[in-house]
């Protein structure tokens, strides 16, 4: 009876952990991956709207944990000047706060997936963890296209909702990092 019990009570929290959400612009993502991250010594927490995965998304949300990284501004800087110096990427807007040691920053990458040219529109907020070390959260957005004739509109279209997401991301609640691997296909 009492294995039984604990294989209840084992089964019912590992279904919490599974049903961990993040709503952001009116869209729910759920917990699909987590993982210890060997780099960093942190868990890597990523969130995808229900009928996507971490290997076929449009839109996730992640949340990654840097135990080690304490000043956030510092990283973020050096994250914008790999960003300027890679060439398949485009810098849109980087903010930072050296009061409250934080920084945000928007970008543009293209890729290519299943034949499909893309361009990954990312948003970054890095800030310290209340204990220790640091917090980034990554909103991204794939957004496919056929023809370059597309390529304009697309980037007007970002253009124009940069800044409203910027903020979306700047002032949303950080999330709880999930310390348990999780590997959800579905």
């Amino acid at each position: 009876m009492v294995k039984k019990l604990l294989a209840f009570i084992a089964f019912f929290l590992g279904t919490l952990v599974f049903a961990e959400e993040i709503h952001f612009d009116n869209e729910v993502y759920k917990l699909k991956f987590s993982a210890l991250a060997p780099q960093t010594s942190g868990y890597g927490n990523e969130y995808f709207k229900a009928s996507e995965n971490v290997s076929n998304w449009t839109k996730m949300v992640g949340v990654y944990y840097y135990p080690s990284e304490d000043n956030p501004v510092k990283y973020a800087q050096n994250f914008d000047k790999t960003v300027e110096n890679t060439d398949n990427s485009v810098l849109l807007k980087f903010i930072e706060n050296k009061k409250a040691n934080k920084a945000a920053i928007s970008f543009l990458v293209n890729g290519c997936e299943n034949n499909k040219k893309y361009f990954e529109y990312d948003i970054y907020k890095f800030e310290k963890h209340p204990v220790r070390g640091m917090i980034v959260i990554k909103y991204a957005v794939k957004h496919f296209f056929t023809d370059d004739s597309e390529i304009a509109n697309l980037a007007q279209q970002i253009k124009k909702d940069n800044d409203k997401y910027l903020e979306m991301l700047i002032i949303s609640p950080t999330p709880k990092i999930i310390e348990k691997d999780i590997n959800l296909s579905e």
